[in-house]
């Protein structure tokens, strides 16, 4: 007998879209439905067709997608047909093979937030699918507030599930709506709608993370017998967010009784993007990806401990749920004043740098960065300046280019709008085969902005290296991050600077000084260092 197929069906661009402070333009969200299906998904959301300008054009495009694209709205309105509700036709007009319509379930809902009666809303649920169904679509409908209506009145609930059902939904979607129905609860309930009459490769699970339950839950429900499965890539969503699908693929792929029960459409092989598509998304909003994301994340495959590291380098195992390369991710052994040799030996192999057990240089490196830990620096989070020092120890790290002086100059003046603007000016000098080469940059960029001293010093560092320069110009800074690490007047600041190249790499290297720019210039100085070591440059 096969592997049961179980679907995921994603709405990072509708429900996702619910996050504070999230907005798609409407490329960003073409984008975004590629990778999700090229990640192997069934179904991609694209939004509510007529509900904003940005998702109205999206159905406009002419998508090419081996997913189904489903357009998204709400049951038709009391007092009228189906037919001539101008919502629903707006929906309708998307032309997608699939149309998602939400429906309460709750009576509460229904008697307060719509002031109709209880059979007026069944009326509006059955009419509304069997208008789509008879339109030759596939529809699903997502029972809204299910959860807390089943609790409160469980006839009603169903009730409304099985108008869907029998009007010919492909899919009821049960919906725990605020987030604060727990696992154990949502498979209890699941399994009762399953018994009721509704079968199992019917019905689908919509979950928010309000408690920190929603892959728990949405896990629950598929044990249940739910057979499609909704979320969010990076867990997107309204308040907490929605399930999440970059944790749930994985587990779903990956881990028994799930792995071998199941077919979820994706593959191995594409499985290995989900952390570039995770990024990517990241990206798109601008946010700092999460390090302690499950599978995906910059930590969650690190090992700090010694003893931890010492035990990976017999079998990665023995601390380590899965191989991190089957979602794109890799190992990371983080160094600090808490590391031992085993970690030093693999971080150090990691780096193309092979060092004999009881080398003399492994003891001289551990000491460096206790001493370098204790005036604040941070080897775990900065591994490229880790990468930078060990070299140095061992007589390995080229002399690229030697910086002479920088100073940099902060200005408030008025612009030609007559609005008091502050702007940085740095001026770096350095010394490159023998050549100084002054380089002068604002903190300006084009849209007129002022990005502060720090940008203006990256910017002016990396104007003009000469025969290093082509290996340094697909450089970004993505992120910058400061710390106060000791207090009263011995106060040090420590900078930890993220840098991304072309390819797609991204680098953390670390400064520390009492002078914020200071600590700043350190940190773009070894981002700019690793950069030309990792690319093999010859110093």
């Amino acid at each position: 007998m096969g592997a049961e197929r179980l679907y995921i069906y994603d709405t990072t661009l509708r429900d996702g879209q619910q996050t504070q402070g999230v907005q798609f333009s409407t490329a960003e969200k073409l984008r975004i439905a590629a990778a999700l299906d090229g990640l192997g998904v069934d179904y991609i959301e694209g939004g509510w067709p007529g509900a904003n300008p940005t998702d109205s054009a999206f159905f406009e495009q002419p998508l090419q997608t081996k997913a189904k694209v489903a357009a998204f709205g709400m049951t038709k309105r009391a007092g009228r047909s189906a037919e001539n509700d101008d919502v629903l036709a707006a929906v309708m007009n998307a032309g997608t093979k699939a149309v998602c319509l939400v429906g309460k379930t709750h009576d509460f809902h229904v008697e307060t937030a719509l002031g109709i009666t209880l059979e007026e809303n069944v009326e509006n649920i059955r009419a509304s699918i069997a208008h789509i169904v008879a339109d030759g679509r596939e529809a699903l409908f997502d029972a809204e507030h299910f959860f807390d209506g089943y609790k409160a009145n469980p006839g009603y609930a169903l009730t409304c599930c099985k108008a869907a059902y029998e009007a010919g939904a492909r899919w009821v979607v049960l919906c725990d709506t605020n987030g604060g129905t727990l696992p154990g609860e949502i498979g209890q309930i699941v399994a009762a709608v399953i018994a009721s009459g509704i079968p199992g490769d019917r019905v689908g699970i919509h979950t928010h993370n309000d408690t920190e339950c929603a892959v728990a839950g949405s896990l629950a429900a598929v044990m249940a017998g739910a057979r499609q499965v909704q979320g969010t890539l990076n867990g997107l969503g309204e308040r907490c967010g929605n399930a999440n699908l970059t944790t749930l693929i994985p587990t779903l792929l990956l881990k028994e009784p799930y792995a071998s029960k199941f077919d979820i459409g994706v593959t191995l092989d594409a499985l290995k993007g989900m952390r570039k598509v995770s990024r990517m998304l990241d990206d798109i909003l601008n946010r700092v990806p999460m390090k302690q994301a499950p599978y995906v994340g910059a930590s969650a495959f690190a090992h700090k401990a010694g003893l931890h590291a010492s035990a990976i380098l017999k079998d990665p195992s023995t601390y380590e749920h899965v191989d991190p390369g089957v979602v794109g991710n890799s190992r990371i052994i983080p160094m600090s004043n808490q590391a031992g040799q085993s970690n030093l030996i693999r971080r150090l192999s990691e780096a193309g740098l092979e060092v004999e057990k009881g080398d003399p240089a492994l003891a001289r490196i551990l000491e460096r960065i206790k001493q370098r830990e204790t005036d604040g620096y941070s080897y775990d989070t900065a591994q490229a300046s880790f990468e930078l020092l060990a070299r140095d120890e061992l007589g390995l790290l080229p002399e690229f280019f030697e910086v002479k002086r920088y100073r940099v100059t902060v200005e408030r003046r008025k612009n030609k709008y007559n609005q008091m603007v502050s702007l940085s000016e740095a001026v770096v000098v350095v010394k490159v085969d023998g050549e100084k080469k002054l380089s002068v940059s604002e903190s300006m960029d084009e849209a007129g902005c002022d990005r502060g001293p720090v940008n203006a010093l990256s910017r002016a560092l990396a104007k003009d290296l000469g025969p290093y320069q082509e290996q340094i110009d697909d450089m970004r800074l993505v992120d910058f991050k400061v710390r106060i690490t000791q207090g009263g007047t011995e106060a040090v600041t420590r900078v930890v600077i993220d840098s991304e190249d072309g390819q797609g790499k991204r680098w953390s290297t670390v400064g520390v000084s009492p002078n914020i720019v200071d600590a700043s210039f350190e940190a773009l100085l070894d981002a700019v260092r690793w950069k030309l070591v990792r690319d093999g440059a010859k110093g």
